[in-house]
């Protein structure tokens, strides 16, 4: 590992929301015709995105940590 950047959960980020049922997620959530629809799903699909982002956010943070126990030279033994 040599990069703080989160691009693990970024990827996988991605790949869930460009696929067809992620793409179907977000269609139904903020552009569907129907106000029940955009109802029913927006919550639902903001909460994925949290989630999402809560994720990334928590790689970052060990990548963090761990390169800082490297830099130390911090032994696990």
């Amino acid at each position: 590992m040599r990069t703080r950047w989160p691009w693990i959960s970024m990827l996988v980020s991605l790949i869930l929301t460009l696929n067809p049922f992620g793409l179907e997620i977000v269609k139904a959530a903020f552009f569907a015709g129907e106000a029940l629809s955009r109802s029913i799903w927006a919550p639902i699909a903001l909460t994925i995105f949290a989630v999402m982002a809560v994720v990334i956010l928590l790689e970052w943070l060990i990548r963090i940590y761990i390169l800082n126990r490297r830099d130390r030279g911090a032994t696990t033994a």
